[in-house]
């Protein structure tokens, strides 16, 4: 049985692997999957059951796109199949199908795919989807959690994968559309999710939308909007600043430094808001209501993507790549997982997240993160024959996990983005190709990749050795200097490239057992004292004053002596905590003031028809900080799906004073009351004129709905 590569976790072998065909192959890290069964049906845990094969042929012709040879027969072969696969994507109708489970265009998917590989390899489908996702000149929020934007707000993606489009097509047409609808689109998010404290944005976690899979379950949905996540304001910061490139090819000066600006101010609270110093990378999220906390959990597409759009700096990248854990079976979307949830994004790996981070993993140099990456992702293409959509952490398998797809998009295109634009390092700029490859050296050999179009030129590429500094790139036989090639190339070409078998960071990646956190500790408040229930497996706890840690101890009660916002989180045997408590607010009862909305024992109804600008007054006795909070219900739709968050502009006293969200809480359901999202303002004592209104900002992804009914406003002293 040959060998073909391996690595520290991970070995490939097998006697008959062809480009064009293979069969199932047992492969795992370390250890063979415990649970793995014969290929076929695997019932298990999962709700929509998917068939495998005992074995992969190609069958599709594929000769239109580049030919990739290595000498490595599992390699060449999953690349293959993943062309197959992206064959298999195009619909009818010109557009990519996001999965073999799912049909349709959504925007997440698409953009995140495009962004991978699909954008040099199919511009023209690529851009006909994006525009799939594009209404009212915005670019569309697909369902999510309380009824879509903007309480997940991560569409802004979509800003990048269609300026990947323009640097591969160069098409000044499509430049103007795109320009437009990314400024209109961000003109809407700084009116509603742009938060001045921070400087971040709000809302959910990037693809990460399912609630109760990356969140505590005490957050609703307004709580999820007024969280601030590190994958979202990653994008949020990329889409600013593909704006002002674009803003610059169109002499639009004073939208290019504006948007410049607004980039600068999400990178730095990124870095200032969200990084750990003492574990070398960033918190997941920004959390809570009147004093939020950080998360110690990773986001790892965020720190992948903090990596590549370089919001860390240099030495940053260094520590993120090093530090963030990684399990045995390849980065995990987030880690700690949350114990009694579900395989999915908790307790899941997907394989187009890994791509992301062999991605990062190239870009900051190291090796054998990037070696681990690529036999990660192409270990579950061997044992499965397809480009599965997820699987789960603890065990490798995708059998188990809430819901899956085989055929998947934007795996199969982190698939083949391995080998363009990490392995042979394509990188395309709005105006060049430049060369940045990267072999790790268990992989080195000969390689070609023959027929690769970029614009009017057709490339056919070798490329040998090992590392990541190029000894010598020839083009047509002559030197190719700063290994870049002009925009106008046109004709067939061919590159050769040398690498310089170059030493590697003697840095290891952080190899860990995947973990679960302990639970939630859940205080109540007796008097003057906070009490909960022992957490099991939780050695110590921590009280949370206004968003600050205030005592550890080993006791499950804490009396308290001042007012405040209180949250308890509870410590493991490892040193990994749970997610912080709900929070506990002590304060005089005088203190909070309810104003009625006066629309009797159902509440006052606000709809695109209906009281679209209220007024009324509130009296301060003190001057503070003050959170004020709607009581309001909305049965519009799910929690879960849908688009009908109600949006509303708050104002003060005449100025604009923030957003108020009342997402979804549940179809037909309009007995179930809860809080909108908190504003937190300075208000001196006296008399003070409040508004709510709907404006053309905030118009939801419906379009058409846009209703609450509201109960009272909530006044309290919190500063």
């Amino acid at each position: 049985m040959e060998i073909l590569y391996q690595s520290a976790a991970f070995v490939f072998a097998k006697d008959r692997i062809r480009q064009d065909g293979f069969e199932a192959i047992a492969l795992s890290p370390v250890e063979l999957i415990s649970n793995y069964k014969s290929p076929g049906t695997k019932e298990d845990a999962t709700k929509n059951p998917v068939k495998i094969s005992a074995s992969w042929k190609l069958t599709k012709d594929i000769s239109a796109f580049p030919v990739y040879q290595s000498g490595i027969p599992l390699m060449d072969a999953v690349y293959q199949l993943s062309l197959e696969e992206m064959v298999n994507a195009v619909e009818p109708d010109g557009t990519f199908r996001t999965g073999k489970e799912w049909a349709g265009v959504w925007t997440r998917d698409i953009s995140y795919s495009i962004i991978l590989s699909m954008a040099t390899l199919q511009p023209e489908v690529a851009q006909k989807s994006l525009l799939k996702k594009v209404r009212n000149n915005r670019i569309v929020q697909d369902t999510g959690t309380g009824g879509s934007w903007p309480v997940s707000s991560d569409r802004m993606i979509w800003a990048v994968a269609a300026w990947e489009v323009y640097k591969v097509n160069g098409d000044r047409q499509w430049l103007s559309r795109a320009y437009q609808v990314i400024k209109n689109s961000i003109e809407d998010d700084l009116e509603n999710i742009y938060d001045a404290e921070t400087g971040l944005v709000r809302g959910e976690s990037s693809f990460l939308d399912w609630r109760e899979q990356t969140y505590p379950r005490w957050m609703d949905s307004a709580d999820i909007y007024a969280s601030e996540n590190l994958g979202t304001n990653a994008v949020h910061y990329q889409a600013n600043k593909v704006l002002a490139e674009m803003a610059d090819l169109l002499d639009q000066q004073a939208v290019a430094d504006k948007h410049r600006q607004l980039a600068l101010q999400i990178k730095k609270g990124i870095n200032t808001q969200l990084w750990m110093p003492e574990k070398g990378y960033y918190g997941q999220y920004l959390y809570g209501r009147s004093f939020p906390v950080l998360s110690p959990r990773t986001d790892s597409l965020g720190e992948a993507l903090a990596v590549l759009f370089d919001i860390a700096g240099a030495e940053h990248q260094q520590e993120v790549i090093a530090n963030t854990p990684v399990t045995p079976f390849g980065i995990p979307c987030i880690y700690p997982q949350i114990p009694d949830i579900p395989a999915y994004h908790n307790d899941g790996i997907w394989p187009f997240v890994q791509s992301f981070w062999a991605y990062a993993a190239a870009k900051a140099g190291h090796a054998e993160s990037l070696l681990y990456s690529i036999a990660a992702i192409h270990r579950p293409v061997a044992l499965f024959l397809t480009n599965q959509e997820n699987f789960v952490g603890t065990t490798g398998d995708y059998a188990g996990t809430e819901v899956n797809s085989s055929n998947m998009l934007w795996s199969l295109s982190g698939s083949i983005g391995l080998v363009h634009h990490v392995i042979f390092g394509i990188n395309i700029q709005k105006d060049s190709l430049v060369f940045k490859p990267f072999v790790p050296e268990a992989l080195q050999g000969q390689r070609s990749l023959n027929n690769y179009k970029y614009r009017d030129s057709v490339l056919d590429i070798s490329l040998s050795g090992y590392g990541n500094v190029i000894h010598s790139i020839l083009m047509d036989g002559k030197e190719l200097p700063q290994a870049t090639i002009d925009a106008d190339l046109s004709g067939r070409h061919e590159i050769d490239i040398v690498l310089a078998d170059n030493s590697f960071l003697a840095v290891k990646h952080r190899l860990v057992e995947n973990h679960f956190s302990v639970g939630v500790p859940k205080p109540d408040l007796k008097g003057d004292k906070l009490q909960w229930a022992p957490v099991p497996d939780a050695l110590t706890y921590t009280v949370w004053h206004n968003g600050q840690p205030l005592e550890k101890t080993t006791a499950t009660a804490y009396t308290t002596a001042k007012n405040g916002e209180y949250q308890v989180t509870a410590e493991d045997a490892a040193g990994l905590t749970s997610f912080a408590s709900e929070p506990v607010f002590i304060g005089p009862p005088d203190e909070e003031q309810w104003i009625a909305m006066h629309g009797g024992a159902a509440g006052l109804n606000i709809s695109e028809a209906e009281n679209l600008h209220l007024k009324f007054s509130l009296n301060i006795l003190q001057e503070g900080i003050y959170a004020l909070r709607f009581r309001y219900a909305n049965g519009n739709g799910p929690v879960s799906t849908e688009n009908k968050c109600a949006i509303r502009t708050f104002w003060l006293d005449g100025i604009q004073a923030g957003t108020f969200v009342f997402p979804q809480r549940g179809e037909d359901n309009w007995s179930d009351w809860g809080f909108s999202n908190i504003l937190k303002l300075g208000l001196t004592a006296g008399t003070h004129h409040l508004g709510l209104s709907l404006e053309n900002w905030n118009e939801n992804m419906n379009g058409h709905t846009n209703q609450a009914k509201l109960d009272y406003l909530s006044v309290i002293k919190i500063g």
